[in-house]
């Protein structure tokens, strides 16, 4: 069902040799819903999503994906998540479709099946003539569109992507920017970083802001920023990484 939480974040810590990077943070990302998870360098970003995707053992926390406690059901979680971003690319030395393959044959999906999907996810972005191209010789953009083909494969109740289109041209962006969209209203959930306010305006139905670990404000990023006296999101953006509010919910 749309609106039933596909990610639920609970009283999540990590630390680092004493330094706290991720402090007590709670949130959810619902199916049919783009939540953006905004702040500067250093914030506590990566470290989130990493705790999230099994990579990282919180200190203090859980986190359930699609209703499964990933300290618990980690295979069968991690069935239903997938990935991308712009520091991970796929392996350079395996062309397009090897990649796919590969990892569609990691998600577990049948052979005849995987054909199709890559098959729909190449046309899908715009990688037809590359998938029998090495990944080491692909453009920025190109290969940032091949790890989001990667990142679809096994139709993923949650997608985590982190500046998915930071390398891309602003007319395949914006064809990215869609079919996140259309994801999303087909059921799935995202959780979704970047710097570009004006892509997170466009995209985002919920914005997270974090500082130094917390999760600072949270609401619609189309009345968000007026709420706190801000012009638009870049602003209120600037306002938070040089001077971290209190925690605040939307609508305390």
């Amino acid at each position: 069902m749309l609106h039933q939480p596909v990610l639920s974040v609970s009283g999540l810590r990590k630390a680092y040799a004493g330094k706290t990077a991720v402090d007590n943070i709670s949130f959810m990302v619902r199916r049919g819903e783009v939540v953006g998870l905004l702040g500067p360098n250093g914030a506590g970003k990566t470290t989130t999503l990493n705790m999230i995707l099994g990579v990282l053992g919180p200190d203090q926390g859980q986190v359930l994906i699609d209703g499964l406690d990933l300290a618990q059901h980690r295979h069968t979680a991690m069935e239903r998540i997938n990935f991308a971003a712009v520091y991970a690319p796929l392996p350079g030395n395996l062309t397009v479709e090897q990649n796919l393959r590969i990892f569609g044959m990691l998600y577990g999906i049948g052979r005849k099946n995987l054909t199709a999907r890559i098959k729909e996810l190449t046309a899908l972005f715009g990688l037809e003539k590359f998938r029998a191209t090495r990944c080491g010789v692909l453009s920025s953009g190109e290969q940032t569109r091949a790890s989001l083909a990667k990142a679809m494969l096994n139709a993923p109740r949650l997608l985590l992507l982190d500046e998915p289109t930071a390398s891309l041209d602003p007319a395949v962006a914006r064809d990215i920017r869609a079919s996140i969209k259309d994801y999303a209203a087909g059921g799935g959930g995202a959780l979704w970083t970047s710097h570009n306010m004006q892509e997170v305006a466009a995209v985002c139905d919920r914005v997270l802001f974090l500082s130094q670990g917390r999760i600072v404000l949270e609401g619609d990023p189309a009345t968000l920023p007026q709420a706190h006296g801000a012009d638009d999101l870049e602003e209120l953006f600037i306002r938070v990484a040089k001077e971290p509010l209190r925690p605040e919910r939307a609508g305390d």
